[in-house]
Formats: structure tokens, sequence, C-alpha cells
């Protein structure tokens, strides 16, 4: 058996650059065109929507959606259509999401849909501009401007119209033109006759007042943040019939626990009385669940609270749920050794936030953030609970974006399973439900004992984009014993059941660990989870139903590596455009680099629900590589988007770089025939992240990431000693993580002193 490289930490210092990039003057395509025609369609719709808004004054100004021809990044939205007073047409976004519609030949194309809140004025305004811009198009370009036109426009002395348009005004609106298929006032889809939680677009108008406008009176503690609100059916009717306009986003709020018990279960008592030793200071893990039972055998190793109000009856039932997911954390491998993960036990703080038949969202939304603020020691938080209804396409759920909000203010982690089907069989396209759509949260999805996916597994992704979930582990599956998870819901022993409830719980525990005991940051932990799983796979496509792949069993898995590997992680934190450093001394084999490299980055970027589709704010860029003669990077993924000429549509950017995704990893391929790699006049390598808000009137803030990078040694050599010489040699302080001395470490900062 080959021995384990201990994984490393590297500290070392990271540059910082501004972004000098020069933009050339804005250009169609080259073989873009702008007819007049489609120009006066343009005015013609806002005309219409000019009018709508002038019927309806129940808002001060108006809201006005943006339909793309195609998914467009940030520089080729509005520069002039829909400007408001001197404002960017991008600060008036207040809504976004996706549409599908079939091109000419039939096939399916994904655009992009922006609703704006302006007031009249600027549709006057804009109106005005399309038919000087028309006029001018008809009389010199004969109904048509090319690419051609616009450059010699933008280089000519001379513009014959600046009386009418401003040079640059004009150039604008005709590039706005070429990527804009319409304008349309978006009305609410179908009327909904049941308990909702909705989002309405934001107006600058307070909610509770705009509501009062259309006859609807709402209590303060009905309110999750300034657009986001529960209404009642009746409620909800109203505001359909009087202000469709305004509904930008809901859901139902009823939800029930997903089902993992409709699967066929066995029990059985333990041989003998389950003995476990009293609690001293292993960490705490938070569960918001159902009940506990505090009848079962490690009741001292949890503190319980019930968070419900206390004239709700409990049943026998409401306590199953919550009591098995708590038993897998505090002590999992006692009924299942086959899954022993080295990680020992933990203490559970247990709240109960719902019952068996089914509970509110949002009074859970509310609990859970009450919980977390009062319960700040904690960082690593298990849920699992969930919807049976799938994720919408086009928007997060109330339920994930609250998390997500938590997660960034409370710098804290949950772990959230994936949900079931909910009638236990399986269904191949039914997507995951809420909150199981959290982007900062760790997904867990449920295999079986040998691997495979589950029957009740539903799937990603969400918005129609982002990876969910994130990672799979057994959960259990079948009518055996053997085939499924042990757990204790009562005193009277195990019981077996199945289900992504149960899945979680074993990777909250090696989370916990890994933050707890280890004291890595949330970053650095999701970072090796996500890496142990897919270690040298997933060179394509992400799985919609495993994720990067099932964690390892053992905690040594993660925390060790094979003999001819060298892993090590880094944490920095991005203060502006460019975080860098081109320092990292890789070995050198006469004059070539013998390895194979993969790395994966993670980071908890803040998100915003009303801007759809374009959730996270913040974009992490990663480039790592050889460091070039011309002090460029040759990254492993020839990622050259940020490079100058180097256009790309944001939907390859997506689907190639996972641009806007808040989880990184590239990976080269393994090859029967190795082939090091030319080894660049300094011999070193480098790592480049470059980071980009999405609203650019927004200040930039700091954020923190987790890197974690594996070289591979491509004959099998074990290079890790000569690495860390490299790397002390040029300015790294290098860190071999001892899983004992860290033990010991936590142990002895547990430890309570006595003064005498």
């Amino acid at each position: 058996m080959n021995s384990l490289n201990n994984i490393l930490q590297l500290k070392g210092r990271f540059e910082k650059r501004r972004n000098e990039s020069k933009f050339g003057p804005p250009r169609l395509p080259a073989d873009g065109k702008v007819y007049s025609k489609h120009l006066l369609e343009l005015k013609m719709q806002l005309e219409d929507i000019k009018a709508f808004w002038m019927k309806h004054r129940d808002i001060d100004g108006a809201l006005v959606s943006v339909h793309y021809t195609r998914v467009v990044p940030k520089s080729n939205r509005l520069r002039s259509l829909l400007g408001d007073n001197g404002k960017k047409p991008t600060d008036s976004i207040c809504g976004a999401k996706f549409e599908m519609e079939k091109d000419a030949k039939g096939a399916e194309i994904q655009k992009h849909v922006f609703t704006h809140y302006v007031s009249l004025t600027a549709i006057e305004k804009t109106i005005s501009n399309l038919k000087k811009v028309v006029a001018i198009i008809d009389e010199d370009y004969h109904g048509t401007i090319i690419a051609d036109d616009i450059e010699k426009i933008g280089k000519d002395k001379v513009y014959e119209h600046d009386d009418e348009i401003k040079r640059t005004n004009f150039i604008a609106i005709i590039l706005d033109a070429y990527y804009v298929d319409r304008f349309a006032v978006d009305m609410s889809g179908e009327e909904v006759a049941e308990d909702t939680i909705v989002t309405i677009y934001k107006t600058g108008i307070d909610t509770k007042q705009l509501l009062q406008r259309f006859g609807i009176d709402i209590l303060e503690n009905k309110i999750i943040d300034e657009t986001t609100l529960l209404l009642n059916s009746g409620q909800m009717q109203t505001l359909y019939r009087r202000a469709p306009y305004l509904i930008s986003m809901y859901v139902s709020d009823f939800t029930k626990i997903n089902r993992e018990d409709i699967l066929e279960e066995k029990s059985s008592q333990f041989h003998e009385k389950a003995m476990i030793p009293a609690p001293e200071r292993e960490p705490v893990v938070g569960v918001i669940d159902t009940h506990f039972d505090e009848n079962v055998y490690f009741h001292e190793w949890v503190e319980y609270k019930n968070m419900l109000p206390r004239e709700i009856d409990l049943e026998k039932r409401d306590y199953y749920h919550g009591t098995a997911v708590t038993s897998i954390i505090v002590d999992g491998p006692k009924g299942n050794p086959t899954l022993d993960d080295g990680c020992g036990r933990f203490r559970v703080r247990h709240f109960g936030v719902a019952t068996y038949g089914g509970f509110s969202s949002f009074a859970v939304l509310r609990f859970i953030r009450e919980i977390v603020a009062n319960n700040q020691d904690i960082k690593v938080w298990n849920l699992s609970l969930g919807s049976p209804l799938p994720v919408k396409d086009s928007f997060i759920s109330p339920e994930a974006a609250e998390l997500d909000r938590i997660q960034r203010e409370y710098d804290v982690i949950f772990v959230v399973a994936g949900t079931n089907t909910p009638d236990g069989e399986r269904h191949p396209e039914m997507k995951i439900g809420a909150p199981a759509d959290s982007l900062n949260a760790l997904v867990v999805n449920s295999v079986t004992m040998e691997g495979e996916s589950a029957s009740y597994t539903r799937q990603g992704p969400v918005l129609s984009f982002f990876h969910k979930p994130d990672l799979c582990y057994y959960g259990g599956d079948g009518s055996r014993p053997e085939g499924k998870i042990a757990v204790c819901i009562d005193e009277l022993g195990a019981v077996y059941r199945a289900g992504t409830s149960f899945a979680a719980p074993w990777i909250t525990r090696k989370l916990a660990y890994l933050i707890n005991v280890m004291g890595f940051s949330r970053e650095v932990a999701k970072a090796l989870l996500i890496d142990s799983a897919a270690k040298w796979g997933a060179n394509g496509k992400i799985s919609d139903s495993l994720g990067y792949g099932i964690v390892p069993k053992r905690i040594e898995d993660i925390l060790h590596t094979s003999d001819d590997e060298i892993k090590f992680f880094i944490t920095g934190t991005t203060e502006d455009y460019e975080t860098y450093n081109y320092n990292l001394p890789v070995p050198v084999v006469n004059d070539k680099h013998p390895f194979y490299a993969r790395a994966v980055m993670s980071y908890f970027p803040s998100c915003d629900r009303n801007q759809g589709v374009d959730y996270t704010s913040t974009e992490m860029d990663i480039h790592f590589g050889r460091v070039q003669p011309n002090g460029k990077l040759k990254a492993i993924d020839d990622n050259k988007q940020s490079e100058e000429g180097q256009a790309m549509y944001e939907g390859d950017a997506r689907s190639i770089y996972r641009k806007w995704d808040n989880i990184k990893r590239i990976c080269e391929k393994l090859k029967d025939r190795a082939v090091p790699r030319k080894s660049y006049a300094s011999g070193m390598w480098g790592i480049s992240i470059l980071t980009k808000e999405r609203v650019t009137t927004k200040e930039r803030e700091n954020l923190q990431f987790g890197l974690v990078i594996t070289l591979k040694e491509m004959y099998g050599k074990n290079r890790m000693d000569e690495f860390v010489k490299n790397c002390m040699a040029h300015g790294w302080l290098v860190n071999r993580i001892d899983v004992q001395n860290q033990m010991d470490i936590y142990a002895q900062g547990e430890e309570e002193i006595e003064f005498e």
C-alpha cells in the first residue's frame, strides 16, 4: 500500500491590481445590422407602455420589461434607452428572468428579460430619441445601418446631427436596439388562491403603503424584507386582479416535509442497551428540523428547544424525523459501521420548528434567522426540511434566498438535503425543492449503498444554470434494512430509513470536523469536500442529480492524498479587481513540469433575489497555470475570457467557465501518455483571481475565498518535500496539516481554565 501525503496550507502575500483596461469604442458585431423598422416598433411599444401607465397611476413611475434577443452580458445591456435623469439604465433594473423562445429554425433559445422601474419622463425621452434616430437612418442609410457605418460615425470628426441627438447617444441607441427584441409590461401569468409568499417589484414606495392603495392591509410580521411578504389567499387574489404587473415572483407558503418515511421501513432493537459516554467538549452542530425525543439514549448530547407556540400539541410522530437526523450527527457510526467516518461524535443544539404534517415556509424563515442570530457560536447547521414542489426556473425560492442572506451575514454554512420525490418513486425530470436551491449552502443528494442515484432523487440545476446539488452521499434505498440508514427515533432502538434527509447529516459531520476540529474556514472546507468528491473526474458536465460526486467515507481520505500528489489550500481576500500571486514554485524536472493539475475555489457572494436569474452579485474568475515570459498565465483550462480581443457570448462564458457561479472547478484530464509541460524561464506557476461586481455603482466589498489545488506527478513520484522546500525558499509559509496535532490543539482550546 502506498503511503499518503498530508495536505498543506500555504500562506503568502497576494498582490492586488485595479482594472486599468481601456475598452475600445462601442461597436456592432461585424455582421450586425439595425433596421429603422425595428426602432420604429420599439418606439410604438413604448408609446403603448406609456399609455398603460398613464391609466395606472398607483405607482409613481412605470415598470418596463426589456426582452433581449439572447442571454446578454452586462456590457450589452441598455446604455441609453430608458435612461433617467442622468442615471444609467442598468441602475433602474428591479427584476430579471430567463425565457425560452424558438428561432426561425425551431430551435429553442434562452433569452434575458430585465424589468426596469423608470419615470414616465424617461419613457417620453426614449420615444423622442427613437423618433430622431429612425429619421436619421431612413434619410442617411436607406433604413439599414451596419457595423461599418457605426465605426465611421465614431471616427469621423464631423457629425451632422449634433443638434438633433448627440453622437454618443445615437451610437448607444443603435447598439441597444441591436440586442433588444421588444419592450413590454409583463403580467403575472396565473391567479393563485392560497396563502402565498410573494415578491413585488421595487418601486421606491413603502410596501405597506403601496399595498394599501389596492385595499390590502398587511401586518409587519408578515414582511420578510422590503419586497417579499406573506399574503393570504384573499389578499393574493386582490393583488392579482388589481395590480398583476407588480408581482415579480411567488411561491405557495404551505410546504410539507419530504416523506422519507413513506419508504418501506423495518425496525429492530439494538441487541444490547446502547451505551454512550457523557459529552465533554465536542463541537456543537445546529439542527433545524421537526422535534427531538428526549427519551433517546443520547439525549445528554442534545440541547433541545421547541420554537413553536405552546398551544400547538405535538404528537409522537412529530419527533421522528428530527430525532433521526440528530442521531446521525451525534452517533451515526454506531448503527452504521460501514459508514464510520472517523469524525467521532458531535453535540447538537436542536431547534424544533415544524410538525410531521407540514409547516409554514414563512414561519420557518423567521425562525431560522432568529435561531442563527441567537446562536452565533455555531458555524455549521443541518437543514433536512424541504418542499415537495419543484423550484422555479426564473427565480430563487424565498427560503433559499433567506438562507443565502443569513450565511453571508453570520459567517455560517448550511448543509441542506436535496429533497425527495413526494411519492418516493423515480421521476427523472423533477426539480429539487426549496430550500435546496440555496447557492451558498452545501446541498446534498442521496445515493444507494452501491453508489447509484437513489430512486427518490430529484435534480437541478437551479435558475437554469447553477449546479445543484453540490454533492451526494449514502442515504439508502430499497426495501431491505441493510440497504438503508439505521437511525434512532425513540427509546426503542434502531429503525431503517432512506432519504436525502439521512444523507445530508453525514456531510454535516464531515463539514463540522473540518471547520471546528481542523480549524479550516468554511470556504476551504466546502472546496475540500467538493474536490474530494470530484477527484480527477467530472471534466465534462456536472451531474444534475449527483453534483460533483460522492464524498469519501473516511475523513482521512479528505485530509490526505496519495504519495504522487501534492494537495494544498490557500485562503485570501479579494480587495480589488485582480488578486494574484505569480510565485508558486512547482517542481521542475529536465526543464519540464511533470504534473497534471486541478483546482477548486469556493466563495460566498452576496445575492439579490430581486435580480432573478442574475442572483449572485459578485464574480470571481480564476486563472491558474504557468507564468509565461510575457508575464501572462498559461491557464490549465485555457481561460482567456478576460483578455483583450477575446469576446465571448455570456451564455458560453457561463457554460464553459461557470461565470457568476460561486464554485469554480478546473481540472485537467489524466491521459494514458504523459506529456510534461515546458518550464518557462521563471519556472513559476501563478494564481490570478479577477473580481467583478454585477452592479457597477455598488462599492466593492472584500470577499474571502478558499482555494484547493492538487498537482499529480505524471510518473508516480513523490515530490512533496521538494515542493515544500521550494515554497519556503520563495517566501511561502507552509503548514503540513497533521490531523492528530490539530485535534490536540482543538482539545486544548476547549479546556476550561480554573482560577485559584
